[in-house]
């Protein structure tokens, strides 16, 4: 019997990498976890029988080191600054050790001249790898998280709110898929490349929900009365800067602006829900309450007075800080600008390959 090849895994200790691997290795296959530092996460991957490659992953000589051995690997680049540097990287490596299948992490936006340069990124590292002689090539193109609510959850937890730049609460703007079951269909493509390569799929939750939906299955999970309350952009700009999220820069706050816009937009609803994560990662995807109540054990978000006060004294912490300017973070980061950015509904090429299905809902069901 042929042994199973060895699969690396960036960004290994990440949202979706980190359920990746612990899939792979469920499903048999040895892996490689690439991680920055040996804590909790890769203990934990580690002990779930992971080899564990501790380095830098915009680094060239760690990834080429990362790679030997290697024939399959999940390319994670993250929402973050120089990501595109992080796709060169990696496609440089993987063309060096000519791997026979990538998996791709990319975004349902991705699109060729999207105001948000983390995105134009995306699009250009699908690109990049596509263009690899030797290696085959899937991309799974999640839209908006349900992790990206649970931003929000001590504050809907202590104080009822779910407070986001969502709009109006009554439309329904997306299905949000769980971390794990996106990961379950990025580790069936690197399972089986045969039945995967070139192919892209759209991982979803089950139903399109609307703001107020989500804020009901909040209630559920935490077993409170949540109520949603619509955001506007600037008092989001200064909640993520008084009370940050972990992982978030100055540089991925002016792009989760443009993704709250499309969001708005609808473009998250569109041919929303799929059913990749039943057909291709084999498993039923998770409910919104469902995720909440995970998420709300983990994290130990009981309501408690002291609790209560520190989500009130953070309100008043965002009222007193000063609204970032996106427009002169993104100068002082040196973002590239475009001087006529399109938003994805408004894209004739982001339209024909997304709304009329022929690109990237594609499902090939698995007997």
């Amino acid at each position: 019997m042929t042994a199973r090849p060895k699969i690396l895994v960036t960004s290994a200790a990440g949202k979706t990498g980190l359920p990746t691997a612990l899939q792979l290795l469920e499903k048999g296959f040895p892996v490689r976890a690439f991680v920055r530092s040996d804590d909790a996460r890769a203990a934990r991957l580690r002990g779930a029988g992971a080899e564990i490659f501790i380095g830098n992953q915009y680094a060239l000589s760690h990834m080429r080191r990362a790679m030997q051995g290697i024939r399959r690997a999940y390319h994670c680049p993250p929402t973050a600054p120089n990501g595109l540097h992080f796709s060169a990287v990696f496609a440089v490596a993987a063309h060096d050790a000519r791997l026979e299948h990538v998996v791709t992490l990319g975004q349902w936006l991705s699109s060729v001249d999207h105001p948000s340069l983390f995105t134009r990124e995306v699009h250009v590292s699908e690109r990049l790898l596509d263009a690899l002689p030797d290696t085959t090539h899937t991309i799974v193109n999640p839209g908006w998280f349900a992790d990206n609510y649970l931003m929000v959850l001590p504050l809907a937890a202590q104080l009822g709110i779910l407070a986001m730049p969502l709009g109006d609460g009554s439309v329904k703007k997306n299905a949000p898929p769980a971390n794990e079951d996106i990961a379950s269909v990025a580790a069936e493509a690197l399972a089986d490349p045969a039945q995967h390569a070139g192919q892209t799929y759209r991982p979803t939750g089950p139903e399109l929900l609307s703001p107020d939906e989500i804020a009901v299955a909040f209630s559920k999970g935490l077993k409170r009365s949540v109520r949603y309350m619509a955001m506007s952009e600037r008092m989001f700009l200064k909640a993520m800067k008084a009370v940050p999220p972990p992982n978030y820069s100055d540089a991925a706050l002016t792009q989760l602006r443009l993704y709250a816009e499309e969001y708005r937009r609808g473009t998250f609803a569109v041919n929303a829900p799929t059913d990749v994560v039943r057909a291709i990662g084999g498993r039923e995807p998770e409910r919104m309450d469902s995720i909440v109540r995970r998420a709300a054990q983990a994290a130990d978000v009981r309501q408690s007075l002291g609790r209560q006060l520190g989500a009130l004294s953070d309100l008043v912490r965002i009222a007193l800080t000063k609204a970032p300017d996106p427009s002169r973070i993104s100068t002082a980061k040196d973002h590239v600008e475009l001087s006529e950015p399109v938003f994805a509904q408004d894209c004739n090429a982001w339209r024909d390959s997304h709304e009329n299905d022929r690109e990237c809902n594609r499902i090939r069901r698995i007997a």
